[in-house]
């Protein structure tokens, strides 16, 4: 009686045939790239609601109280939320570009834009700092140290400042998070861990920076341009 000696083929040894980034219970990188893109607009949709508390809770307490809002926004730097708005905008131009880039396997220019976007985020939150201290040196945070001496109730111009800071502030945690982020690309793209079939971390990041620069420019003219342009 012979024996066969035919082997049957193991499914592993397929396995170790696809590239790193290709996790093995996807059927292929397209299938993955969706899944990938999928969580990030579920994730999207929380960060929406999210913020969306924040605007709703304020457009309540601004419509109660708009002449005390008016009042405690005219005390908000407007040079300083423009220039903002604008370094925001950049930033997200930079990063479109650095998504693109990664999606043309052009390293050099990913790294290149990835780095502006980190110096651009970093610039919004030095000229954060000056305002918030500009807030401190005057006694403009909400609690027992807030002095108001100008028109308005300064009890409902506190609550102004109450919102300004927890949705500038919550959108600030967003920035450095982004920023660590952007770390992390870095590297990454410097160990060449993205190719022109991978490069999802980069496009969803991108998603994720675009939502921070937009929710930025709906608290821009909710903050700062109440009751119109002032000094």
């Amino acid at each position: 009686m012979s024996v066969s000696t035919e082997t049957v083929p193991h499914d592993h040894d397929e396995h170790t045939e696809h590239p790193e980034y290709h996790r093995h219970h996807y059927d292929d990188m397209d299938q993955q790239n969706d899944a990938a893109s999928l969580g990030m607009w579920l994730f999207m949709l929380t960060e929406v609601m999210f913020f969306g508390g924040f605007f709703l809770g304020y457009s309540i307490y601004r419509s109660q109280y708009y002449e005390s809002f008016v009042n405690g926004s005219h005390h908000l730097a407007m040079f300083l939320g423009g220039f903002n708005t604008v370094v925001l905008i950049t930033s997200s131009v930079t990063m479109a570009f650095a998504v693109r880039a990664a999606q043309l396997g052009k390293k050099s220019h990913i790294l290149g834009f990835l780095v502006v976007t980190l110096v651009l985020a970093g610039a919004f939150l030095v000229v954060k700092y000056i305002e918030y201290k500009d807030k401190w040196d005057h006694h403009l945070i909400p609690g027992t140290d807030f002095l108001w001496t100008d028109a308005g109730d300064p009890l409902t111009v506190q609550l102004f400042y109450g919102f300004y800071f927890c949705m500038t502030g919550m959108h600030g945690v967003h920035v450095i998070i982004g920023m660590g982020l952007i770390i992390w690309l870095l590297v990454r793209t410097a160990q060449n861990k993205f190719t022109t079939e991978y490069y999802a971390p980069i496009e969803n990041f991108g998603l994720y920076w675009h939502f921070v620069d937009l929710v930025w420019i709906f608290l821009f003219p909710l903050l700062y341009l109440i009751g119109g342009l002032h000094e």
